[in-house]
């Protein structure tokens, strides 16, 4: 199925910004995103408007840790609304941006459970919700105990 066409499922574009993501794919993540896209990253407190914005930080993570992936364990359609239960998995290979400051590269793993909520209109994400433990991640770094 081509990508943001009505035969694609609301629950396969729901799943795009894990699956792009883990492809490192920033057009493919860029041509399932409405062009007001909003993501809002609960733990790290940011909250921005537009594909590019948001790309931005995924390419944040994605530098901070360059081998990381997404697991997919359960996904949940209501509407047009979709629930991504997922596990991101990596390598603290460079620095992580934080409202601190940056976090040099531990070389530390880390495996984190989150939960995505994004919400799919016309054939295209609208807005993505991402639910993570900060704090887990952080003292899997051994930036904090």
């Amino acid at each position: 199925m081509a990508k943001g066409t009505m035969t694609e499922s609301v629950l396969d574009i729901g799943k795009a910004p894990v699956l792009d993501y883990n492809k490192k794919d920033w057009d493919a993540a860029k041509a399932s995103l409405a062009p007001g896209y909003v993501y809002d990253e609960i733990a790290t407190h940011r909250r921005v408007k537009g594909a590019d914005e948001a790309l931005a930080i995924w390419r944040s993570w994605a530098a901070a840790f360059p081998d990381s992936q997404g697991e997919i364990h359960n996904t949940f359609q209501s509407g047009d609304t979709v629930v991504v239960e997922v596990t991101w998995r990596g390598t603290h290979g460079g620095g992580l941006q934080t409202p601190a400051g940056t976090i040099p590269p531990t070389g530390k793993r880390i495996e984190l459970r989150a939960c995505q909520i994004n919400e799919v209109k016309n054939g295209k994400v609208q807005a993505t919700r991402h639910y993570f433990d900060m704090g887990t991640l952080l003292r899997q770094l051994g930036v904090t105990g």
